[in-house]
């Protein structure tokens, strides 16, 4: 094993579309001047397809390199006059271990989406047993349940696309690249986390790492069955309804209206689409904000036209492409694209009786016919009619209503050419949808407001500019798209990570702190940390 100071980060390596492992062990000797001999070890830490030219459509590629001693002198004391090549540190994330925890004080966690997973996975390497509460089923019995729904129309309110072990991630694209800065590792460790447990492990270096539906579940099992090795605990189709406290303070929850379980610390990882729980806490005194979010509808186009576009003729050597378009719609709204699910399908993610919804998924193959991403116009406070924390919540019902009545409960579906045009659409033209659940054609402009309706259509003309074909007639519109984010933030301490009750911590996309996996797993680290550090 070679000491530290012997590795080197190699960037800016290009590479031919179909190399060889071989032809990167050259490529890092060439950039590096040194002997074959001298490299010792490599590994990819960054790659990515350079298409912005695409008669030269390559890999830009990361290194980090393992040399020998003589040569790794040598290339430092060289390095000043290449930028390219960086002293590299393989710092990991430390987690403190709690020696003599409180087993009769065990944290809780309400939700075990990829922010209560995350929080329930660190507590439980240090050693303070956390009991993971979810309303929802483990995965297996939960995906059996959900592809009930969506062969048959029968919906569990508690176990479905929104609601089960795993969150609304679970059925969704996978993607894992985020925003988010970390100066704390918390990111490669959630990465490094997802491979330890199943998850391919190129997601460590690809640009746009994702892990797909069928093997996120598979993930799932495993890290359910680590915490609970560690001695955490599981208890699914329990559903959190209320919580006591004491001076200001948490001292316990009620679970199922029944049972309390004392406790001084509940994590609540709620997701974005609890909106009882919601109700509950506003009802409770918690306090809460309403937030803007986005409305739209779920766009279809057949990859090869996206993956053609992307990539010209090299289309069918690289994995399926993805995009990202942005635009301006009426009242400056901004309209945009959102969760873009390469060889994808779209899917019923109803989570309530009476509403319809639809979101992306893919499988980690992205093998479908059609890429399929939101086209959604941003929404503000002002726009839900109330002042109130939950009236954001109250405009996106109103909406799903609306979208289960046009379709009986089928997704509602829609050409563009017709959408513009203001009527059903009797067929499909030359784009078949590639869905989970029922479709029904019906006019999508009675679901959505007309600044949504016309910011749209200015947006689907513009990206037709950017990309050919965009704009088609008969692209397939699906809706509605009502979740792109929490319309509420539940308001927490900057400091304590506490709501204005001591021992309650709202984390993740449902406290409004993130958007997306990768940012919710990080939020629930960061929480489950200060927790520890109060422990200990």
């Amino acid at each position: 094993m070679m000491k530290e100071g012997n590795l080197l980060q190699v960037s800016q390596i290009k590479l031919p579309i179909g190399y060889k492992e071989d032809d990167l062990r050259k490529a890092c000797i060439r950039k590096l001047k040194i002997n074959d001999k001298d490299l010792l070890a490599y590994e990819i830490k960054k790659q990515s397809i350079d298409a912005r030219k695409k008669e030269e459509i390559h890999y830009s590629l990361s290194v980090v390199v393992t040399l020998a001693d003589k040569a790794y002198n040598k290339v430092l004391s060289a390095k000043k006059t290449n930028t390219d090549i960086t002293v590299y540190k393989d710092e990991k994330l430390s987690i403190k271990k709690i020696e003599h925890s409180d087993k009769r004080n065990r944290p809780i966690i309400i939700g075990s989406g990829p922010a209560g997973l995350f929080c329930a996975y660190v507590l439980a390497l240090a050693g303070l047993n956390p009991i993971i509460i979810e309303q929802g089923q483990e995965v297996e019995k939960r995906t059996a349940t959900v592809e009930k729904f969506w062969e048959r129309g029968e919906l569990s309110e508690t176990s479905n696309v929104q609601f089960g072990e795993g969150g609304a991630g679970t059925f969704s694209d996978g993607k894992l690249n985020t925003m988010v800065k970390d100066p704390f590792r918390r990111i490669p460790f959630v990465l490094e986390t997802f491979v330890k447990f199943g998850a391919d492990p190129e997601i460590l270096y690809i640009n746009k790492p994702h892990i797909g539906t069928d093997v996120l579940k598979t993930v799932l099992i495993n890290m359910r069955k680590e915490i609970e090795a560690l001695g955490g605990e599981y208890r699914f189709e329990t559903k959190f309804t209320d919580f006591h406290t004491k001076n200001g303070e948490l001292i316990g929850v009620v679970l199922n209206q029944e049972e309390t379980v004392p406790c001084n610390e509940v994590i609540l990882a709620l997701g974005h689409s609890s909106r009882d729980t919601f109700s509950l806490l506003s009802s409770k005194g918690i306090i809460m904000t309403p937030k803007p979010f986005a409305i739209g509808v779920r766009v279809e186009h057949p990859q090869e036209m996206i993956s053609r576009y992307q990539y010209g003729k090299l289309y069918d050597r690289l994995p399926p492409a993805d995009y990202k378009v942005t635009s301006t719609g009426v009242e400056g709204r901004g309209v945009y694209s959102f969760c873009m699910c390469p060889g994808g399908y779209v899917v019923n993610s109803s989570s309530e009786k009476g509403g319809t919804l639809v979101n992306g998924m893919s499988y980690h193959n992205r093998d479908s016919k059609n890429a399929n991403s939101a086209i959604v116009v941003a929404v503000n406070t002002a726009d839900f009619g109330a002042e109130d924390a939950l009236a954001g919540v109250r405009f996106q019902k109103e909406l799903e209503k609306k979208a289960f009545n046009l379709a009986g409960g089928a997704i509602p579906v829609q050409l563009l050419g017709d959408f513009k045009e203001n009527k059903i659409s009797s067929g499909f033209g030359l784009i078949d949808t590639v869905s989970k659940g029922k479709t029904q054609f019906a006019n999508l402009r009675e679901i959505l407001p007309n600044y949504i309706v016309q910011s749209i259509i200015l947006g689907m003309e513009d990206f037709g500019n950017k990309i050919k074909g965009f704009n088609r007639d008969d692209v397939v519109m699906l809706g509605v798209e009502s979740r792109t984010s929490c319309p509420l933030r539940i308001v927490r301490d900057n400091n304590t990570f506490e709501s204005n009750i001591a021992g309650i911590y709202p984390i993740g996309e449902g406290a409004g702190y993130a958007g997306g996996i990768t940012s919710a797993a990080v939020d629930g680290i960061k929480v489950a940390e200060k927790i520890i550090e109060k422990r200990s």
